[in-house]
């Protein structure tokens, strides 16, 4: 039996006055899942484990269409390399390998005795990070240079400039830790906010931090999902909305530093930063990784993830590829041997120009 189940909704994405509707729309795609792959009879061999993965990414995979990614192609190209009496290593290896032919940051084949996943998304593009340089030269000392709270690390520039490193939306950040962080940088002149390499993580923590940059209720998106084993098989488009805090928000500049392993829900939060009046985002274009994963499992237990729900940006456009933005910036190599970091002192300058 092939089957499907929710993998994590970057769970905890019931709270929130935006994610209402996200929440509705995957618990639907959920039942629908269960139609679609339930009981499935296929033999736990190489050829019966192909023919599964094949089928699971062919019925329930959402970008396909959009990726113009012939699928059946793919199937005739990797079937020739199965054979009755591989390993399982060489097994995983072809399975993995047509995989990466979605170009999914979210797409993963996992055994007992590895993991396969793509990673071209960043391998190919600058870095624009050095986390030594950021620790050394800006952060410092957790016990004297610079405050934590929960997975918030903040402190004051020698500028009166705010900066607040984010590294991943896994680690909870909660109302109460905001009220803290936002109290304390109250006095500054702008705010920084850095979540270059922050793979993602909970989407409620987007929403949460996002909700303090924003004084009325905006549209930030669309999500559909799946609604049969069609390649275009999609619901009608559900608006996402932000609502503003009722807490402590953020009135003055604010600059978001991103690049391209800012992704899954890092990549949700530039979206949802995008567009507001007193916020720029400064970097490189993120990694994406817009598709909301679920998982399955194949015939000899193997788990594949894969992305089953698209979003879109307020244009109704797709975010799986990355967004732009407002302000392209590279770290430059001079700047590092000199201990600078380019994106930061950029922010710097353009907060300290609009004093």
């Amino acid at each position: 039996m092939i089957r499907s189940s929710l993998l994590y909704i970057y769970n905890k994405v019931y709270a929130g006055a935006k994610t209402w509707a996200l929440a509705l729309a995957l618990l639907t795609m959920s039942a629908l899942q269960g139609c679609i792959g339930e009981e499935v009879s296929v033999d736990n061999s190489p050829r019966g484990n192909f023919e599964a993965l094949w089928k699971i990414i062919d019925e329930r995979y959402c970008y396909l269409d959009y990726k113009h990614i012939d699928w059946n192609a793919v199937h005739d190209q990797y079937s020739p390399l199965i054979t009755d009496k591989m390993s399982d290593a060489g097994l995983f290896e072809v399975l993995g390998r047509m995989l990466c032919e979605l170009k999914d940051g979210h797409v993963n084949l996992v055994s007992a005795h590895n993991a396969a996943y793509y990673t071209s998304w960043y391998d190919d593009y600058p870095r624009n990070f050095d986390q030594a340089l950021l620790e050394d030269y800006y952060l410092g000392s957790a016990m004297t240079d610079h405050r934590t709270s929960a997975g918030l690390k903040y402190k004051i520039l020698d500028d009166n400039i705010g900066y607040v490193r984010y590294a991943s939306f896994m680690n909870a950040v909660g109302d109460g830790n905001l009220d803290e962080v936002l109290s304390y940088l109250a006095p500054c002149n702008g705010l920084i906010i850095d979540v270059r390499n922050n793979g993602g993580g909970e989407l409620v923590n987007s929403e949460r931090i996002a909700s303090r940059f924003t004084n009325q209720r905006v549209l930030v998106g669309y999500s559909c999902y799946k609604t049969g084993k069609g390649h275009s098989d999609f619901s009608t488009p559900t608006p996402l909305y932000l609502d503003p805090s009722r807490r402590i928000r953020w009135q003055k500049r604010c600059v978001v530093l991103c690049n391209r392993r800012t992704y899954s829900a890092a990549n949700d939060f530039i979206n949802q930063m995008k567009g507001r009046e007193q916020v720029t985002v400064l970097g490189d274009r993120t990694g994406g990784g817009s598709g909301m994963p679920f998982s399955s499992e194949l015939p000899n237990g193997w788990a594949v993830r894969y992305s089953a729900s698209p979003s879109f940006n307020v244009k109704m456009e797709h975010t799986e590829y990355g967004i732009d933005p407002d302000m392209k910036v590279d770290m430059d190599e001079k700047d590092v041997l000199n201990h600078r970091d380019t994106l930061i002192e950029a922010a710097r300058k353009l907060i300290n120009d609009e004093k």
